[in-house]
């Protein structure tokens, strides 16, 4: 995220073009997670639901981002005249970000899943609390490798370049971390799928099955969806552009126009002052996704209230009747990046942009963790109603069985109707079966990548407008005349500037959900 675009430019491409290529994260988030997730609920694999397509998603990964680092040599063994090996090189460039894109979709859906699969509702916030953190982590450890000088440190034994070292370690840390997590996670596998009637059927049934729940989506699953829709108009440029900003911020206020022309790397040197910003931004992610749960109601305290040691109760009890809940840092992380966002364009150093960058920070680890703890709690509801008996011995009505924690077996399986409930009970049958979160959580992301095409639609008229060109900083080869003018405003805080009217549209969306 913090090379891509600098190597994009680099290349030759102008901002406009290059925010065509973003197009691969909604493209795949539109098609991939859906498509993967109603797949993956009905998969009888032995090895699990989600395991398999973690483990396939994974290694499509590194390969994809081993092409990508290295396109340039791949293309250069094959053709030798420049003009083919130029235009040869943006096409597997961005033919790699799309495979990157695609299949890491279908890695994401699949894990998020198994956090719904594996946890009850009273464990729901803790368990998005911990992917967050988790999250937090993944980035400072990435950001931090970006901002050193990993050909200083490592030698050329992983690649004559950062970006190629960065590849490299990326696609090593995909395998191993998403390897981790196929070995501890013990899935239970589906043996049968129960049969409903109201359900698609044939060869298009998950495309209409997914057009049919996002049609009937229960009312507050579609006021999280619209909350999230609205934030993530305003997110998308952040994610894809802040560190080329605060890049280019330094290029074009701090630094020297002299020190620019001698920068032997400026794509190296442009990626690690971006991969700072980013490293300070997720280390205030991760440690709010330490605080911050601990300072917020969760959504099921109503129902449920942990014993404190008597010693403490009574300020657990006088603190717990002034802690905010969920929805209202919800809220206020939507109208804190929207003012930092409106500061953008005001930023002549790259200082005050990496604080703007790092105060982001405190609203993404809450936008990462609320979603998925509201939806996976209706989920939950859901998959928990939909498991009741049938008085009628004609409707055959399902049952799931869930593991004990002291099963032996990984099975999970569905049975037929006339058990008793104390049957029931003593099978395990006390939670849900996590079968509807695959699809739910995959129309999540159709109303996540949505509003990332409309951003991408602002961006190329903001950059068709503003900068027109090629970048300055990075595509060095092109004659000057082809260069974007910089004396005007930075177009991608102006980007960032109109995402922030967008967020304070979803603190609104978000403050309905109590009406629902």
């Amino acid at each position: 995220m913090t090379y891509c675009t600098p190597y994009l430019l680099s290349l030759g491409l102008t901002k406009g073009q290059t925010s065509l290529v973003w197009v691969a994260g909604p493209v795949s988030g539109l098609i991939v997670q859906p498509i993967i997730g109603a797949i993956a609920d009905e998969s009888t694999s032995k090895w699990g639901r989600r395991r398999p397509v973690i483990a396939i998603g994974s290694l499509i990964v590194a390969c994809s981002l081993l092409a990508l680092g290295f396109t340039k040599e791949i293309v250069g063994s094959l053709v030798s005249d420049p003009q083919t090996v130029r235009a040869l090189t943006i096409m597997l460039a961005v033919l790699s970000l799309y495979s990157v894109d695609f299949s890491i979709n279908a890695v994401m859906s699949c894990a998020r899943s198994l956090v719904v699969d594996t946890l009850p509702i009273q464990k729901q916030q803790t368990g998005a609390a911990w992917s967050s953190r988790m999250n937090s982590l993944g980035h400072i450890i990435g950001y931090a490798m970006g901002a050193l000088d990993l050909v200083q440190l490592f030698g050329p034994r992983l690649g004559d370049s950062q970006f190629k070292q960065l590849t490299v370690i990326a696609a090593l840390g995909m395998l191993l971390t998403s390897a981790i997590t196929c070995w501890a996670v013990t899935e239970r596998v589906l043996i049968s799928v129960r049969h409903d009637p109201r359900r698609a059927q044939g060869r298009f049934k998950v495309v209409r099955q997914i057009w049919s729940t996002l049609l009937t989506l229960p009312p507050r699953i579609r006021g999280i969806c619209n909350a999230v829709f609205w934030s993530w108009i305003g997110w998308f440029p952040f994610i894809i552009y802040s560190s080329t900003w605060v890049g280019e911020t330094y290029f074009r206020y701090d630094l020297s126009p002299k020190a620019g022309d001698d920068s032997h790397d400026a794509l190296g040197d442009m990626g690690r002052i971006g991969s700072m910003a980013l490293t300070v931004y997720s280390t205030v992610s991760f440690v709010s996704a330490w605080i911050l749960p601990a300072l917020i109601q969760a959504p099921e305290e109503e129902n449920f209230t942990a014993r404190p040691p008597a010693s403490i109760a009574p300020l657990i009890e006088a603190f717990n009747k002034v802690k905010p809940d969920l929805l209202t840092a919800w809220i206020a992380s939507s109208v804190v990046f929207a003012i930092a966002m409106l500061f953008t364009p005001f930023a002549t150093s790259f200082r005050f942009a990496t604080a703007i960058v790092a105060l982001c920070g405190i609203p993404w680890c809450v936008s990462q963790w609320a979603p998925v703890t509201f939806l996976g709690i209706e989920v939950n509801k859901l998959d928990g109603s939909s498991s009741s008996f049938s008085s009628n011995p004609a409707t055959p009505t399902t049952v799931p069985h869930r593991r004990l924690s002291n099963d032996a077996g990984i099975e999970m399986l569905h049975v037929e109707h006339g058990l008793q409930a104390s049957s029931l009970l003593e099978s395990g049958g006390h939670g849900s079966t996590g079968e509807l979160s695959g699809i739910y959580f995959g129309i999540l992301n159709i109303y996540v990548t949505i509003p990332q095409f409309l951003s991408t639609v602002m961006s190329g008229v903001v950059f068709a407008v503003l900068e027109p060109g090629k970048s300055p900083e990075l595509a060095t080869e092109a004659h000057p005349s082809e260069h974007s003018d910089t004396t005007g405003p930075n177009a991608i805080a102006v980007c960032m500037f109109l995402g922030a009217l967008s967020s304070l549209v979803a603190a609104w969306s978000t403050r309905k959900l109590r009406q629902l």
